[in-house]
């Protein structure tokens, strides 16, 4: 009987120990969405915006960093493809000093660089994902537009861009009047998150039977954003206290990733963000 009991027990202490475990530190992200910074012109729309190398610019950046840095960061990400995939680490961080901040109006300098180097962080991870040669585009938006001439739906089509052009508009009109902090505020609510898929979802419209082009674009842009998470979740320690510095367009998806993720929980940028 001894030698039974001892035998249970051999197999019930190991179970009840390893239930016992403590999970994991949850993995903390914020999405900051924001607006391209450095007038890149990359994307199908894009806003005009003011030189953010000024000195009135300048304090309003360094007052979104010093109240971002009230998170307490382990790790910054950004919107750039790691040279060296291996480690996703930045490249050209470790070349950064303030007076880039002077000369170099992009939001991964501006916004990304400039809080890890406060903070004194040498983790600063490139997870974008970009087309590659011979794969297929992340945006086709080609194929919607030519199958929206063959069909007769340019109009429906151009009433569309015509809607994105009022959106820009008034980026354009609230980056001259607003600091970059209420700026970036007004972009990083949930709804203004959601409301930047609606592009999206809309040329879900565009296509009938076999030929559906607006849902592959839809698949394309999803792909290219599981892509980036991935990445991000690949580079991520327990414990850590992520911000993610990318344009806003991608904000609904990683939102939706982070907050769908066992291990990860999503934190509201404006709990951090300067009081309007």
């Amino acid at each position: 009987m001894l030698k039974l009991l001892a035998a249970v027990a051999a197999l019930v202490l190991p179970t009840a120990a390893m239930a016992q475990a403590p999970d994991p530190a949850p993995i903390e992200v914020m999405v900051l969405g924001t607006y391209h910074m450095g007038n890149p012109g990359q994307d199908l729309h894009n806003a005009r915006i003011d030189p953010v190398t000024t000195p009135a610019k300048q304090a309003e950046l360094e007052a979104v960093a010093e109240a971002l840095a009230r998170f307490r960061p382990t790790a910054i990400a950004v919107e750039r493809v790691a040279r060296d995939q291996s480690d996703m680490l930045d490249h050209r961080y470790p070349a950064f000093t303030p007076a880039d901040l002077l000369t170099n109006p992009d939001e991964r300098v501006q916004v990304g660089y400039r809080l890890a180097h406060r903070l004194g962080l040498e983790r600063v991870y490139g997870i974008d994902e970009q087309d590659r040669d011979g794969q297929p585009s992340y945006f086709p938006f080609e194929d919607v537009q030519a199958w929206a001439e063959a069909n007769g739906r340019s109009a429906a089509l151009g009433a569309m861009h015509e809607q994105v052009a009022t959106m820009i508009g008034e980026m354009e009109t609230r980056q001259r009047a607003d600091t970059v902090g209420e700026v970036l505020r007004w972009m990083n609510t949930p709804e203004s998150a959601a409301s930047g898929q609606t592009f999206y979802t809309a040329l879900l419209a565009f296509g009938a039977g076999d030929a559906q082009p607006g849902a592959v674009l839809n698949g394309r842009w999803y792909t290219r954003n599981a892509l980036i998470f991935a990445r991000l979740m690949q580079a991520a320690r327990p414990g850590d206290r992520i911000v993610i510095v990318y344009g806003s367009g991608h904000s609904y998806w990683l939102r939706q990733f982070v907050q769908t993720t066992p291990g990860f929980r999503l934190v509201e940028a404006n709990d951090y963000l300067p009081p309007a």
